[in-house]
């Protein structure tokens, strides 16, 4: 299946610098993240996360980076497995086709999964049908979620406003996060 899935071209036509599925997955892996999709940087190297977003992303989750791109331990699958290209305030939505293509096949197959990381509104949506009415209403109610889900805000840079304004997620949620990685 991965490599049907690297060879899709469901979205070319939509797609900027055309396909190239970035994600990370094996079936033994305990950790899930569940994010958007792969930024430029992310789609120019061909790997997950491989930007500032993910130096933050694993601070948060407190694994090295070899921790963090060994798929037996994480599996990285965003909504959209392509570079959507460029909006006016960020990257554009992940394209759906990934989602109601390959999604549910790949998930049915992570039997070992014990903890979902939700990253971002898209991906919320997916993996938290009862979501709250908005990302931080969501994130705020992370502990109704555990201990199988964790949801985040997207680690991107751009992001540090709502860091600021919500310093309970570094005071309350992240350790929590860090020690519920720690124990998977």
């Amino acid at each position: 299946m991965l490599d049907d899935i690297r060879r899709c071209t469901l979205c070319a036509p939509h797609l900027p610098l055309g396909p190239k599925p970035v994600l990370q997955w094996h079936p033994q892996a305990r950790i899930l993240i569940a994010g958007q999709a792969p930024g430029e940087k992310a789609h120019n190297a061909g790997v997950p996360f491989a930007d500032a977003s993910g130096e933050r992303l694993r601070q948060w989750l407190g694994l090295t980076a070899e921790q963090f791109y060994n798929p037996k331990l994480v599996a990285i699958l965003p909504m959209g497995f392509c570079f959507p290209g460029r909006g006016k305030s960020g990257d554009l939505p992940p394209r759906p086709e990934c989602a109601s293509s390959w999604r549910k096949p790949l998930l049915q197959q992570l039997k070992q999964l014990q903890l979902t990381i939700v990253i971002g509104q898209y991906a919320q949506a997916w993996h938290l049908p009862d979501a709250k009415s908005s990302l931080t209403e969501t994130v705020a109610a992370w502990q109704q979620y555990l201990p199988d889900i964790m949801p985040l805000p997207h680690p991107s840079p751009r992001n540090n406003i709502w860091l600021k304004r919500n310093p309970w997620f570094a005071e309350q949620l992240l350790p929590q996060l860090q020690q519920r990685v720690q124990d998977v």
